[in-house]
Parts: structure tokens; sequence; C-alpha cells
């Protein structure tokens, strides 16, 4: 059974997120030590609530580097909802806050127009289906969405599906052993539980 090493820096739907990746086959390893975290070979970021928040949770518990060395050493990373916008450089939300930069782009809000925000419910990720995190999910598969701001890739090779809200966004981003999705996979039903299971068998540090 593998592995999978759960950050736990006290904010986020980590119960929720737990249980999906249980049922996909994963054994959950809940942590906020950074010598674990260091050491893991799989590790996901799950998180609600603010950017600023989260850093400040994750300095706090002296998470920051642990985070950054293990990837440095070729952990497998998947962040959740807050989770993958704090992969990014930067964030504009209530300021400007930096991020763990392991995903060059930025955090911004959504446009003021006639479409509500935040964005929350149901709608179609976009791909092209040839990353291994996709496979088995069709494009324009839906997905469950609750945010107020978005991740602007720096890097147009990082976006690996897309959403429109108004504009196209990135819905998963990834890069090397390091992969962010926007939507509550654990609330995505089969389409999360099966980008959940690429994630956990994937072999080597590939995210």
């Amino acid at each position: 059974m593998t592995t999978v090493t759960m950050i736990d820096y006290g904010l986020g739907n980590v119960r929720s997120v737990q249980k999906a990746l249980e049922h996909v086959g994963a054994e959950v390893a809940l942590t906020a030590d950074p010598d674990v975290i260091r050491s893991a070979g799989k590790l996901v970021l799950p998180g609600v609530g603010a950017f600023g928040a989260g850093m400040a949770a994750l300095r706090e518990r002296g998470l920051v580097p642990a985070i950054q060395e293990a990837v440095e050493q070729g952990a497998a990373l998947l962040g959740i909802c807050l989770g993958m916008q704090l992969l990014f450089e930067e964030s504009e939300e209530r300021g400007k806050h930096r991020g763990l930069a392991l995903l060059p782009g930025w955090v911004v809000r959504f446009p003021v127009n006639d479409l509500k925000v935040p964005h929350v419910g149901w709608n179609r990720i976009e791909h092209d289906g040839d990353h291994p995190l996709l496979a088995g999910v069709p494009s324009g598969a839906y997905a469950y969405f609750v945010h107020s701001f978005y991740c602007a890739a720096g890097d147009p090779d990082d976006v690996i599906a897309s959403t429109e809200y108004g504009l196209r966004f990135p819905a998963i981003a990834s890069r090397g052993n390091v992969a962010g999705i926007q939507f509550h996979p654990e609330k995505s039903q089969h389409v999360g539980l099966r980008i959940l299971r690429n994630f956990v068998q994937a072999t080597g540090g590939n995210a």
C-alpha cells in the first residue's frame, strides 16, 4: 500500500481529503512534523481559507523549508484548493503574500463582472489528455469548485487542465514532481477520485 503524507497545518478539509485518499488505496500519514515531511515520498497539501493565513500557519510550524526540501529531493507533491495556490510565488489576496514558489505564477482575484464570486459549483475541466494525473478522466468532465481567487500560471506549459469562468484559468497545474488542483477532488465524485488514484499509483516522484 502506498503511503501518502498529508501536511496538517491547521487549515483545511483534512478529514475529507484523508478519507478520499484512503478510498483509492492510500495509507495516509497526517503530520505537522518537518522531519517526517522532509523524508516523505508523496505529499498532499490540502487547504481552505485565505492565502496569507495559510502561509503564516506553514511558517509558524517550520514547514516551508521542509516542503521545499522534500520537493528538491524528489518527493511528489499535490496541492489541493488553497494548497494549490500556496504552490505559486505570490498572492494578492488581502495584500501581497509570498508563497512556496514551487510553481511560477501568481494568485489573483476574479475580475468584477456579472459572474458571482466566489466561483462555487460544478464546472468542466478541459485538457488534452496527455498527463498521467488525468488518465481515465475525459476532457469536459465536471468537477466541484469553491474559490474567489485563481492561479495565473507564469508558464502556460504548466497548465494541464483548464476551466472557463468569465476567463480561462488553470484547474490543474503541474511541473515535474509538483502538481496542484484548484477544485475539490474529494467532492468531485468519480472524477476527483480517479485523479487522486492516479496520484497515489504514480511511480517515483511523478505528481
